[in-house]
């Protein structure tokens, strides 16, 4: 009767699926800028609840607003408000024993630490710090402190130096940068005077304590989420640091698990590894100290193990080395006996166990993609989504059933028609298969011809997953009417740390001879028109994207975005200097970088580039500066090629906001429309 029940409901879902693609409307820019955004979900001590952000966009004023919301975690009910405001309220946490919930909220000015009830009342303030405070948020065993992290000015000694501090910058007309070290700025801030340091906090009011003073980044500013833990009996904080010098911050990527006690005092250094440790976790029982760590220094793309370290002896094991997949997000189970993760693989992001003692992984489930992953006993709460759907939580048992909890966009996805994506490959001529995927038009017609536009991830290490994306997303770019084709070449995650070295020192190399063999393989099938070819990527990509048009005319249409354009220059000018050391070889006035730059840099070929390009390049991305896209701009149009140029002066690697992303998606769009099908 189970096996009959549960084939009805997969026929019963295709015709559906069926149905919709058959009397839908195409997806609009709006759909995927007005979808409700559910992330970050928290399993409640007991088991019996999860609580969450739920995002909403009003797509008139394009302003954005986050609450936090309840669903039971067995499915018997719906979701209900929790905390809602008029400003945004996140980053929610359960004390321990169930009765507190904490969060961060700007209801009150700047970000602060709020508390309430479990059921959302008696709402109170227990921060005022002039900084404001970010994620981590992290309660203590007890849950009578948080720990959390600010800012602060590092030769400030208290709050009151950090306030005046503060309040004269804001004052002072003059806004001049003053540099002293590098890392002065990261992906879109100013970051040339002040600090991450972790304070902790008295639930019951009292005044927040820096535990992590000088001048050092405790944790990262690249590290957030799961950067900081109290040890079970909330004696100590563990957290990730660099400690090798001001100016090396920006080439190294050595970051070490240190511990400092609760209540402030001397920080011990735990780990001893070269290479990156990050995101602690502690034992129930206090015995171990987990941390994700790489092998490599200077990779920031190397493969993530997990390494498991003893407080008593020191020692270190690491609980798996086969298979060969990468560790993202993880966390224990309630009696500490298993390890849910994350992984990529194949262009999915699957869960998978391990015992914490060590051992052979094994996978949950492969279906979609899955993240903030937060176990039960025998089942783990997390936000899933595929290409076709924007993340909503889920309950994940250990034998893989999936259990949807929210339904939040069932509002508008019942009215667009999507097509299934497809899971391909392509073979180079040397026997390398490629995955990549396949979408294509709603109300797809197979005996019509279609433009195909070519989608290029960044990264370079990086992957398309069947996952949402609320920036570049290939479902709606397909409900323009187009085939897409998003490939994952040389440098893609989640095919062996192998395929993903192969990219680093041959960036125009053997990853152009995948893309070119996606290229063809979809441009030989019948519904394809190879004479209406388009081509879009960002960062990497939009590198990519760059270089594939200095060698080639066989697109009618192309889109780059804060795509790297000029090797030497953008060394020397992005923050991060440990990504080009390892991609290019080293600083860029050795012999091996300047040899890179010669051999890979698009802006020396730029002058064959005869397709009709729009570049978008914005003000704020310290990643990949601004000059990049306005360099390539400047030789197209001294050629004549027909181009123009977006720049958002309030955007940086990524456009954020509700209309700065509408206006994006219209002008790439248009753009592409103009050359694939109006001139056509």
């Amino acid at each position: 009767m189970r096996v009959f029940i549960a084939i009805a409901a997969i026929c019963c879902a295709a015709i559906t699926v069926q149905s919709r693609q058959a009397t839908g409307r195409p997806m609009a820019i709006d759909d995927l800028i007005g979808a409700i955004r559910v992330a970050d979900p928290q399993l409640t001590p007991d088991g019996s609840h999860v609580v969450y952000v739920r995002t909403t966009t009003d797509l008139k004023s394009g302003e954005r607003n986050a609450d936090i919301w309840t669903v039971p975690a067995d499915g018997s009910g719906g979701p209900k408000e929790l905390i809602v405001a008029s400003k945004t309220d996140n980053t929610p946490r359960l004390s321990p024993d169930g009765r507190t919930l904490a969060f961060i909220s700007t209801r009150d000015g700047a970000a602060q630490v709020f508390v309430s009830d479990a059921r959302g009342g008696n709402v109170r303030k227990i921060t005022n710090l002039s900084m404001g405070v970010q994620p981590p948020l992290v309660f203590s065993g007890d849950g009578s402190r948080v720990a959390f992290v600010s800012d602060v000015y590092p030769e400030c000694a208290d709050e009151s130096c950090n306030k005046r501090k503060s309040e004269e910058a804001d004052r002072n007309p003059v806004k001049v940068h003053r540099l002293t070290r590098l890392l002065y700025r990261h992906w879109d801030e100013w970051r040339d005077n002040v600090r991450h340091h972790i304070f902790v906090a008295q639930v019951q009011g009292g005044r927040a304590t820096d535990v992590t003073p000088g001048d050092f980044d405790s944790p990262p500013v690249q590290q957030e989420d799961g950067a900081v833990a109290f040890s079970p009996d909330g004696n100590e904080i563990a957290f990730p640091t660099s400690r090798e010098g001001g100016d090396r911050e920006a080439w190294t990527t050595n970051h070490d698990v240190w511990v400092v006690p609760s209540g402030g005092g001397a920080l011990r250094k735990i780990t001893t590894n070269s290479a990156s440790d990050l995101q602690p976790v502690y034992s129930p029982d206090g015995r171990t100290l987990f941390v994700r760590a790489q092998r490599r220094a200077g990779f920031e793309s190397d493969r993530w193990y997990l390494d498991a370290y003893d407080r008593t002896t020191g020692a270190k094991r690491t609980v798996f080395q086969n298979p060969d997949i990468s560790v993202g997000d993880y966390a224990l189970s309630p009696d500490g006996a298993t390890i849910w993760f994350t992984a990529a693989q194949q262009g999915r992001e699957d869960l998978f166990t391990v015992p914490a003692s060590g051992g052979t992984p094994h996978r949950v489930t492969s279906a979609g993609s899955i993240a903030s992953a937060h176990p039960g006993a025998g089942f783990v709460i997390a936000s899933k989504s595929t290409l076709t759907a924007p993340p909503e939580v889920v309950r994940v048992t250990s034998d893989g059933k999936v259990t949807q909890l929210t339904h939040e966009n069932t509002w508008w996805l019942k009215s667009v028609a999507f097509s299934e994506p497809e899971s391909l490959t392509a073979t180079t001529p040397t026997g390398q298969k490629i995955q990549y995927w396949l979408i294509k038009p709603p109300h797809f017609d197979p005996a019509r011809k279609y433009p195909v536009v070519f989608l290029l991830h960044g990264g370079p290490q990086g992957a398309w997953e069947d996952a949402w994306s609320t920036r570049w997303n290939p479902s709606l770019w397909a409900a323009q009417g187009w085939v897409i084709a998003a490939p994952n070449p040389r440098g893609s995650f989640g095919f062996g740390q192998t395929f993903v070295d192969q990219i680093s020192g041959d960036w125009g190399g053997a990853v152009m001879t995948d893309i070119d063999t996606v290229v063809n393989a979809v441009s030989k099938m019948p519904f394809s028109d190879p004479q209406r070819m388009g081509i879009a990527g960002a960062s990497y990509g939009g590198y990519a994207v760059n270089w594939i048009l200095g060698h080639t005319t066989r697109f009618k249409a192309a889109v780059t975005h804060d795509g790297v354009f000029n090797l030497e220059s953008m060394s020397l000018a992005t923050e991060e200097l440990w990504f080009p050391d390892w991609e290019f070889g080293g600083a860029p006035w050795t012999p091996k970088a300047r040899a890179q730059f010669a051999k890979w840099s698009p802006h020396l070929y730029a002058h064959n580039i005869k397709t009709p390009t729009l570049i978008i390049t914005n003000e704020l991305d310290f990643r990949v500066p601004v000059d990049q896209g306005l360099q390539m701009f400047t030789i197209l149009r001294r050629n004549g090629v027909p181009s123009e140029a977006l720049v958002f002066p309030d955007e940086g690697h990524w456009v954020l906001k509700a209309l700065n992303s509408r206006a994006w998606h219209q002008a790439v769009f248009g753009w592409l429309e103009k050359y694939l099908v109006t001139s056509s």
